[in-house]
Parts: C-alpha cells; sequence; structure tokens
C-alpha cells in the first residue's frame, strides 16, 4: 500500500532499492561488483541436490533440479527438438509440459527486472486477480532485479541486494559487498551443452518457475490458519509470451493441504477459503514478467517533504557526512519532450493506460475520464496528450499484466475490503516508474447499486484513519472507507426524494463516484502518495458554489480521501464529488515532471517548493496522520476550512436522515432493512463527526515547513476552538437528549431472512435480528471518551501550555475534566431519572476513572491521575446525593450504588498506595 505506504497505494517493495550498475546518466552511488567475492561466494554455493534437499526442509522458496555431468548433457538441437521457439529478450522454447530459457552468455551476471502479478484469485482475503504480488506480501514475492548466475553445472536466479550501496571501485564498496546478502530465489541444472554458435545454453524454465516465488504458501496459511503447500505436479504453465523487451511467463499454481487442521476444543475456528469447492485444493495464477531494464537510467529527482511523492530509498555508505546514509528520489514515469523548445509538445513516448477487456463497457467512459483529467496538470507544464487511454482488444495477444502495460483492471470478489488500488514498480536506480496496474473492486460499484437493501454495519474502526497500526493497512483503503459516507449519502439523498436509487440520478452519482476513485487512483501510478490536508482548503461557501466546484473540485487534491459534499437541507449544492484536479495536484506534477536542465533544476525545484506555504497548496502525509492523530485539519472524509463546522453540519445531516427514516412508509415491495440500514449510516456518522471534534482538545496544527518559512512547524490549537469543540460534544454526542428515538421506530429495525443469509455467504458478522441500540450508542461515547480521559490528550494538553505566551491561551487539564463530567453527569443536577442510554455512558466514565486510580499507567501524566482522583472524589458525593433522592427507578437507584462502590474502592485503593 513501500516508501510512504498507501495504505496507500502500494508502491511494491522495490520501490526502497538502490542501483545496481554503473550506467551514464544514472547517480554517482552504485552497487560495486567485486568478481572476487563473487568467486568466493559461488565456490562456497553447495550442490544442488544439497540446495534441494535444504529447501525441502527449510521450506525456502525455489526448487532446485540435480545437476547433469557436463560430460552426459544433450545437445541443444536434441533438446528442443520439436520443441516451439518464441523469440524476444529471452529465447523461449517449449514442448509439452517442459519450458526451457535459451540463456546467451552476454545475458549471465546481468541485472534483468522480475516482477508478479495475480492473475487469477481466490475473491477474497486479498487474493485478488489483478493485483500486483506485493499485495499479497511485502517481504517476499515483490519486484526484485535478478540475475542468472552459472556456478558449475547450474544455473541460479539470484535476487540482487541492490538497497545498499557505495561508489564503485571505493573500499566502501568492498564493505558493502561483504556486508549484504543476496537471496537465492530458484535453481536449475543446465540442461543443454551449449548451442554451437550462439554459445547459449538451455535452462528448464519449470525448475525456476514452478515453484512458490511470490510465498503465497504462507500468505494462505496467515489467512485461513491452515498449512498449504505448493503442488509443483500439478502446476503448469498457462501461457507464454517473448518481446523484445520481456518475456512473460503464466503460471497456474496449485497448493494443497495433506491435512485440514481443527481447532483444539473451545476454540474458535479460522474460516477456510468460502470461493472454493474442496478446501484441500485452490489455484492462483501467478504472470511473471522479466524485462530488460533501461539501458540509459533516467535521471533521479531528489524527493521533497513538503511534496508528497512515493520514493526510492538508497543507502549510500560511500561517505560518512551523514548519520543516516540514505538518499531519496521521487517515483516518476520518464517523460521527455519530443520538441524541447516548444511551449507545448507531446511526448516521445506518452504514458498510456490499458482499460482491461474485462471491465464492464458501461463504465469505461468514467474511467477513462478519470485517466485523462491528468492531463490538465502535464499541459500546464508544457506536455500535450502526455497520458493516452487504450481499451485492451477482446482478439488482444497481450496480457495487460505485462510489464510496460499501466493498466486497469475489474477485479470480481465476494468480500469487499477496498474499491481500487494503484500500485505501481520502479527502476530502482532512478525511481522510474515501469509499470502500474490499479484494480477496481466491482463488488463496491454492486454494492453502491444496491444500498437500498443493503445494511452495513458501524464500523468504529474507520471513525478515522489515525488508529490504524503501522504496516497494517498494506494499500490505499480510500473506496473502502468511502463506502460508509456514500452510503450515508444516497441513503440521505434518497429519504430527500432527490434520487431513486435505480435511477439516473443514481447512476450519474455512481460514474462520478468511479470517475474520482480512478483520478486517486491513476495520481497513485503516477508516483504521488496521499494529501490528508488537503479537504481543508475551501470555505463553506466555495463549497456550496457549484460552478467554483466545477473548476476547482471540492478539495485541493484528489489525492485526499474526500467526503460526499453535501448541503443541508435547503442550502444551495456543489457537486458531490471531485471531478477534477485541485491546485496541489498541479502543483505536485509540476515537481515531479517539469523539464529542467541540469544545471538548473535544482535552482528551479527550490522555486517551486517555495511556494508550499501557499493556503491552496497545504499538505499532510500519510505517516503523520495515521501514526499522530494531532492536528484538527488533517482527516479523512471532512471538507472545509473549519472540520468543527463540519462536524456540526455533518451531526445534522445524520438527524435529518433519522428524521426522515422514522416517518417513512416502506412500500409492500421494501423491507425493514432499509430503516435499519439508514439508522446505522447515521450512527456512524455521529461518531466520525465526533472524532473529528475530539481531535481539537490537545490539537496542533503541524508544517512541513523548512527552515525560513516564517511559521512554525509545531501550534497549538486556539484555545476558543478548543471549547469551542468541547460545547459541541455537550451539547450533541454528550447530551442527555441526543439519542432518543420514538419506540415505534425501534420497533422497526429488523432483517429478513435474506439479509442474514447474505452476511453469512459475504463472509460479514452475521445481523442480530434485534438491534442493540444502547451498546452502538455505547460505542459512539467511547470514541469520545476513550481519548479525551485518555494518555494522549491529557499529555498534550500540559505541553501546550509550555507552547503558549500566556496562561489564558491554553485549555487546561482541569476545565476538560470538569466540562466532560457537567455533560455526562446532567442528571444529577436536575434530578431526573437516568434511561438506559445515560446509565452505560456514566459507567464507561467511572470505569475509566477508576482504572486510571487502581491501575496506573505510565503514560498517563501525574497531573492528570490527581485531577481525576479529585474528579472521583467530587462525583462520589454527588451520586451519594442524588441517591438520597426517593424518586427514582430500580435500575437507576442500582447503577448509582455500583457506581458509588466503585468510586469507593478505586478512592481507598490510591489512599492505601500513596500511604494516606
Amino acid at each position: 500500500m513501500l516508501g510512504r505506504t498507501c495504505r496507500i497505494a502500494i508502491i511494491a517493495s522495490v520501490c526502497t532499492l538502490a542501483a545496481c550498475a554503473t550506467a551514464p546518466g544514472a547517480p554517482d552511488a552504485v552497487v560495486a561488483t567485486v568478481p572476487a567475492a563473487a568467486a568466493a561466494a559461488a565456490a562456497a554455493i553447495p550442490s544442488a541436490q544439497a540446495i534441494a534437499n535444504a529447501q525441502r526442509l527449510a521450506g525456502a522458496p525455489g526448487s532446485t533440479a540435480v545437476a547433469t555431468p557436463p560430460s552426459t548433457l544433450r545437445s541443444f538441437a536434441d533438446v528442443s527438438r520439436d520443441a516451439k521457439e518464441l523469440t524476444g529478450l529471452f529465447r523461449v522454447w517449449q514442448k509439452d509440459e517442459k519450458v526451457w530459457l535459451e540463456i546467451e552468455p552476454a545475458q549471465f551476471d546481468q541485472p534483468f527486472f522480475l516482477s508478479t502479478s495475480l492473475d487469477q484469485g481466490l475473491g477474497e482475503n486479498g487474493f485478488f486477480a489483478g493485483s500486483m504480488s506485493s499485495s499479497l506480501s511485502r517481504r517476499y514475492g515483490s519486484p526484485q532485479i535478478v540475475v542468472f548466475r552459472k556456478v558449475g553445472p547450474n544455473v541460479q536466479m539470484i535476487a540482487r541486494n541492490v538497497k545498499y550501496t557505495a561508489q564503485a571501485g571505493s573500499p566502501e564498496a568492498r564493505a558493502v559487498a561483504a556486508g549484504f546478502s543476496d537471496s537465492l530465489l530458484a535453481s536449475a541444472a543446465v540442461a543443454s551443452q551449449p548451442h554451437p554458435e550462439r554459445k547459449s545454453v538451455l535452462v528448464e524454465a519449470n525448475a525456476l518457475f514452478l515453484n512458490d516465488l511470490p510465498g503465497a504458501a504462507t500468505r494462505l496459511e496467515q489467512s485461513y490458519r491452515q498449512s498449504y503447500a505448493f503442488d509443483s505436479r500439478n502446476s503448469y504453465f498457462a501461457q507464454l509470451r517473448s518481446k523484445p523487451t520481456f518475456i512473460s511467463l503464466n503460471v497456474t499454481a496449485h497448493y494443497t493441504l495433506s491435512r485440514v487442521a481443527t481447532p483444539p476444543p473451545g476454540q474458535l475456528a479460522t474460516e477456510p477459503p468460502s470461493t472454493v469447492p474442496d478446501i484441500r485444493s485452490l489455484f492462483l495464477g501467478f504472470h511473471y514478467s522479466l524485462a530488460k531494464l533501461p539501458d540509459t537510467p533516467m535521471p533521479a529527482r531528489v524527493a521533497d517533504n513538503r511534496i508528497g511523492y512515493f520514493s526510492t530509498e538508497r543507502w549510500d555508505f560511500t561517505t560518512d557526512d551523514r548519520r543516516i546514509p540514505i538518499k531519496r528520489y521521487v517515483n516518476r514515469w520518464r517523460l521527455t519532450k519530443k520538441d524541447p523548445g516548444a511551449a507545448l509538445s507531446e511526448p516521445n513516448e506518452p504514458i498510456v493506460y490499458w482499460i482491461d477487456h474485462n471491465v464492464p463497457e458501461r463504465y469505461r467512459g468514467a474511467i477513462r475520464d478519470g485517466i485523462l483529467e491528468w492531463n490538465k496538470a502535464f499541459e500546464r507544464i508544457g506536455f500535450q496528450n502526455a497520458i493516452k487511454v487504450e481499451i485492451q482488444p477482446e482478439d488482444a495477444d497481450f496480457n495487460t499484466s505485462d510489464i510496460r502495460h499501466a493498466s486497469i483492471r475489474w477485479m470480481t470478489n465476494t468480500k469487499t475490503s477496498f474499491s481500487a488500488i494503484g500500485p505501481s514498480v520502479v527502476d530502482p536506480r532512478t525511481g522510474e516508474i515501469l509499470d502500474a496496474d490499479i484494480g477496481i473492486d466491482g463488488s463496491s460499484i454492486r454494492a453502491m447499486k444496491s444500498y437500498g437493501a443493503e445494511t452495513i454495519p458501524l464500523r468504529p474502526s474507520l471513525a478515522s484513519g489515525v488508529d490504524a497500526p503501522r504496516g497494517e493497512v498494506p494499500y490505499c483503503t480510500y473506496n473502502a472507507e468511502s463506502a460508509e459516507h456514500e452510503g450515508f449519502a444516497m441513503s440521505l439523498l434518497e429519504a430527500r426524494g432527490a434520487m431513486m436509487l435505480d435511477g439516473p440520478e443514481a447512476e450519474a452519482f455512481i460514474l462520478a463516484r468511479l470517475k474520482a476513485m480512478t483520478m486517486h487512483e491513476v495520481g497513485h501510478t503516477l508516483g504521488l502518495t496521499h494529501n490528508f490536508r488537503a479537504s481543508a482548503v475551501y470555505t463553506e461557501r466555495q463549497l456550496a458554489d457549484p460552478e467554483f466546484t466545477r473548476q476547482n473540485g471540492i478539495a485541493g487534491s484528489v489525492m485526499e480521501y474526500n467526503a460526499v459534499n453535501l448541503a443541508l437541507a435547503g442550502e444551495k449544492q456543489g457537486e458531490y464529488h471531485m471531478s477534477t484536479l485541485g491546485p496541489y495536484d498541479y502543483w505536485a506534477i509540476e515537481y515531479g515532471y517539469r523539464e529542467f536542465a541540469p544545471e538548473q533544476e535544482a535552482a528551479q525545484l527550490a522555486r517551486i517548493t517555495e511556494r508550499s506555504t501557499e493556503p491552496w497548496l497545504a499538505f499532510m502525509a500519510d505517516d503523520t496522520l495515521y501514526y499522530s492523530g494531532l492536528d484538527p485539519l488533517a482527516n479523512t472524509f471532512d471538507l472545509g476550512q473549519d472540520p468543527l463546522a463540519y462536524a456540526d453540519r455533518q451531526l445534522k445531516l445524520a438527524r435529518e436522515l433519522w428524521q426522515l427514516t422514522e416517518s417513512r412508509s416502506l412500500r409492500p415491495d421494501e423491507t425493514y432493512a432499509l430503516l435499519r440500514r439508514n439508522f446505522s449510516r447515521g450512527l456512524f456518522e455521529v461518531q466520525q463527526s465526533a472524532t473529528y471534534a475530539v481531535k481539537y482538545i490537545g490539537g496542533l496544527t503541524l508544517r512541513s515547513d523548512h527552515a525560513g518559512s516564517g511559521r512554525a512547524p509545531l501550534e497549538p490549537v486556539p484555545v476558543d476552538k478548543q471549547r469551542a469543540a468541547l460545547k459541541l460534544l455537550a451539547g450533541t454526542v454528550l447530551a442527555a437528549d441526543s439519542f432518543r428515538f420514538p419506540p415505534s421506530f425501534l420497533r422497526r429495525l429488523s432483517v429478513s431472512d435474506f439479509d442474514i443469509d447474505d452476511a453469512r455467504d459475504l463472509g460479514g458478522s452475521v445481523p442480530p435480528v434485534d438491534v442493540a441500540v444502547d451498546q452502538q450508542v455505547l460505542a459512539v461515547h467511547r470514541a469520545v471518551l476513550g481519548p479525551l480521559l485518555g494518555p494522549d490528550v491529557a499529555q498534550r494538553l500540559l505541553n501546550n501550555e509550555l507552547k503558549v505566551t500566556s496562561a489564558a491561551q491554553a485549555l487546561r487539564l482541569a476545565e476538560l475534566y470538569a466540562a466532560l463530567h457537567a455533560a455526562v453527569f446532567s442528571e444529577l443536577k436536575t434530578g431526573k431519572d437516568i434511561p438506559l442510554i445515560r446509565r452505560n455512558l456514566q459507567r464507561d466514565y467511572v470505569s475509566r476513572v477508576a482504572v486510571v486510580l487502581l491501575r496506573p499507567n505510565a503514560a498517563m501524566p501525574a497531573d492528570a491521575r490527581a485531577l481525576l482522583r479529585a474528579d472521583a472524589v467530587l462525583l462520589h458525593d454527588e451520586l451519594t446525593a442524588r441517591a438520597r433522592m426517593p424518586q427514582a427507578s430500580p435500575e437507576t437507584r442500582a447503577h448509582l450504588a455500583e457506581s458509588i462502590a466503585v468510586l469507593e474502592d478505586a478512592l481507598k485503593a490510591t489512599s492505601v498506595r500513596q500511604g494516606t
């Protein structure tokens, strides 16, 4: 999803590789080739049979054939007799199930590019046909620089360790060569004597490629907890191609279970593959491309943290003048003008995207428009028709998985976990993008068309992107997460009467979303990472102007996770989706692709980056958003310069949806699932909006500025904004009357047997017949109380006190706790009975305070513990006073007694621990 992960967009792990050979025009740090070291390594390699045995025992990748002594090798003509010959980068020979590569003397020890994609999948758990193998794993199966090395009677396919570099011929280069290891992918015996004229030899491709090169067996075991093993006997080459610059080999790989594992008694079983007839046997189709690297490396362009590009990282040990010897170059396509002197010129080689013939015809127009929209940015820097789109013919003799065929493919899955991915692979010497394959999940489009019957569960983990653990978001999740918001928008528009789900308005809505999704993923394949500050550049007035949004989009960039632009009832409505590029997109493309004379490039790039302080070019990278959660201006799925105002609007829209749904009369052909769907979607939107407000408390404005910009990189959120966020939360989500629904409405929140069956078939959680409304609301409350009573917010508030010039400019921790106390326990002053939803909220509050006192967390600041202890004493007294009042339900009296007991135990334990 990796450079800056696209959790994002998966740039394959090869993106972090470094140079592998010296070539004109390449950066000066290259991998050293040390013949003596290589010879020593070759001499130490065990026999082919020993390697095979070791691999079988250790489960290592690759397979090895037993070597035949040279004196008994058959002649080239004898081995290739009656075999079909394919000419290209390598000559490929095929006879029945046997395939040989003809390797010429000059091709040994020369670098080639090996990439893998999945052409046949399982339709679930990440095994999606059309995805690059890096989607399966970032540790193996990713694109590699490989060499064929002849060691005695064997030929090894070696993955070169080209990440670590030093100037060729230097002492440091010898240290690098000795310090890092290559990897053996596969090995095969030489199958023939040399060709009498070409001096080439035949090597059995079956031994090189009919094995588990992508490491799918491990990935299968991780997904299903079953020990799948690669079965070479029932695996085969499905198709072979050979072109002047590459060869491709399609392998149908069989994986089998010798025994189906069952869990120990009492332990839940992991669901086995649900899409195969027999879980003991399955096929995966791998498309291997072995390609020639560009003869002349593309000039590398240095990366800058103020503009979001995936980057190629190179560890250059030539000098010791930097503590961390990493150089970073932007990943980009090679694009040069035919007429360098012209203000507007076509490129020598345009970037061509192929729409695979498996994409439904009715969606090709929106996808094509999304791709070509990027030409606007290239035209601004002097390229005409920089990007072209082609439709793969039905009778095409090529596969869009072939390297050098950037493509958009349709994926058919049963379990939707994304809507599109945009991985690419690069030349590790320079960052040049060599291939890109965008996969669009067809089930996401189908889901949009059936939103009227679909029940989407509340997913608290998606309330904000900041809680995603590092490394667990393997690629861009924009469209998977946006499904919740798209569903909410369609439900509201349908409830307003502005859309029929089977009408032209819904079709236009879906196509507009598909275009926006395509623009986003194409941006990734052009090298761009996410920009999670771009949604905060336009005003509410601009967003409500359809002409403004048509010309400028609804955010500063298509690389943002953009929300649906929904107006309040009666207000002016701008475009729903991002229909064109934003100002940041033009700026980023200029940095990566504008041509400069070599001697002027550094100065011109500096001129471009100086604009980073302009408001419409605001940028925040993936890492900062996902791993800090500090900046309330950097979110996913918000819009406008004031996220707090946006949160308030979304809360109002959620209530509008509930009100329209409560009074809705269903037609005889409609099910009650529609009502339940709208209830859940409204609740999800409330939770998402609450998290926007939470980020203001103790928040910081983060900037990627370099020194001299005139702005501080860390700026506390103004105290009036923090108080406004607290007031919003107290008056909505935490208010006593926030979640009161008519009983007649709750009695209709049911599901049908078909809804349950569909959820089971899709592998999702089976919806309960009766909605636990109080527990779903409690999840929303916990999303607010968790961070606000936690150590991170407490520490940030304390830190911010030190960053302001006067105490009046900071929100004090005591003020936060007092505001939460007053909102959560408002019934203690009014004397009203405490209903179920409020009792749950109060129990959660009491439990969190008690845990701080009973089990002190080292991360919780001492001031926070002291303040919460004081709050517990005050709350104990208030609860005790309320318990003496005679008018209360049995449930309320029991709730008060329990809360008092919990606080007494916590306070006693604290006193004993403190020796008081």
